[in-house]
């Protein structure tokens, strides 16, 4: 008999969803960037189309939705140019807009321009991809995410190349749309975005464009991991617009707010964070702000680990607490980039979403942290 062209796979490990599906989020708006799973069998390469495992996926968004998070749908968590696609992405898109609506499950979705080469895209060309992806996330009848471009980055020979795209595309929207602001420390193509290498000009010139679109613009998501810059933009924002805080490090602070106030969120960290985040968001619905402190702060240190310099790689940290977590039966990642961190790097992260709780069975985690150490001849987790 011959053998098959690969292992029969195993369903992913039950992970419990909360008992009834809890009341919103009501004090603020939440969503958690969510990551792809690969397809471990597919026969492709690093450069090669994305292989995603499409069930997987889909059954850790609906994960998200149940503890009453909102998902960022094809966004930098789920490896938007760097192992991720536009033709996945697109699928990606399509597939969980049908599965948010099945639950009424809030979803926002990136718009780019990664289906253009890396390099040497004109401002139109730059336009035309933009309107091509906003079109699909439009037509899921999904929020749109306006991502920061790399192609755009490279084109733009000023702040004025930057606002005259974004009114154009702002124009044709449908909905309000979240503009995104992407720091270098996540993305090294995106230095100097909004026209300038001057944080303070960039943010004159992103606040000029939401200024000069109103009723177009639902919040501005802005990753600078400058909490600082963050509050000081927010304060600045018109009152109908929000501030989605995108840092890593400082969340529970931003999130918390003060007395001008508060940022809502869209964190590649509440991927892993969902339960917790969930539930400290609530004790913030009853006015509890030193319970959500108490709730989130413990949860900095493993999220200033996982977005460790280089901070782009994260996402390999994400898939192994994913894996851990039993939400997938294995830890590969599009492109390969399970390879991107090193052994030490994990193990630590183990240890520290253990000593948080975060693992619905701790003993599941413990086996596989020690079954992938022993295939690269290390010791116990």
């Amino acid at each position: 008999m011959n053998a098959p062209a690969h292992p029969a796979r195993s369903a992913p490990d039950p992970v419990s969803p909360p008992a009834s599906p809890p009341p919103p989020l009501r004090s603020r708006t939440v969503y958690a960037a969510a990551h792809v799973i690969a397809d471990p069998y597919a026969d492709t390469t690093p450069d090669g189309p994305a292989a995603v495992d499409w069930d997987t996926t889909l059954a850790f968004r609906h994960h998200l939705w149940a503890h009453g998070l909102g998902v960022a749908e094809a966004m930098d968590t789920a490896q938007r140019g760097a192992g991720l696609d536009w033709s996945a992405a697109a699928e990606l898109i399509r597939r969980s807009a049908a599965e948010a609506h099945s639950v009424g499950g809030l979803l926002a979705c990136g718009a780019g321009t990664d289906q253009l080469p890396a390099h040497g895209a004109t401002l139109a060309e730059v336009r035309v991809a933009y309107e091509e992806q906003l079109h699909a996330v439009e037509a899921a009848d999904a929020r749109p995410v306006l991502m920061a471009s790399r192609q755009l980055a490279a084109a733009a020979t000023g702040p004025d190349d930057y606002r005259e795209l974004y009114g154009h595309l702002l124009r044709q929207t449908t909905r309000p749309a979240i503009l995104h602001w992407l720091g270098p420390m996540f993305d090294p193509a995106l230095a100097g975005y909004w026209g300038s290498a001057d944080p303070g000009a960039a943010t004159e010139t992103l606040l000029a464009l939401v200024a000069d679109h109103p009723g177009k613009v639902d919040g501005v998501k802005i990753s600078l991991l400058d909490p600082g810059r963050e509050v000081a933009l927010r304060r600045r924002l018109p009152p109908d617009v929000r501030c989605y805080t995108g840092d890593d490090f400082h969340y529970p602070e931003l999130i918390a707010g003060d007395a001008h106030g508060f940022s809502d969120a869209l964190l590649g960290v509440f991927d892993p964070l969902a339960p917790l985040a969930a539930a400290a968001v609530r004790r913030l619905d009853t006015g509890d702000t030193a319970g959500f402190r108490a709730a989130l702060d413990p949860t900095v240190p493993l999220a200033r680990h996982l977005f460790a310099a280089p901070t782009r790689h994260y996402k390999t940290g994400v898939v192994l607490l994913a894996w851990l977590a039993g939400h997938q039966p294995h830890f590969t990642m599009v492109g390969g980039l399970q390879s991107a961190r090193s052994l030490p790097h994990l193990r630590r992260a183990h240890q520290l979403a253990d000593a948080l709780g975060l693992f619905p069975d701790p003993g599941l985690a413990a086996h596989r942290m020690r079954t992938l150490l022993a295939v690269y001849g290390g010791g116990g987790a």
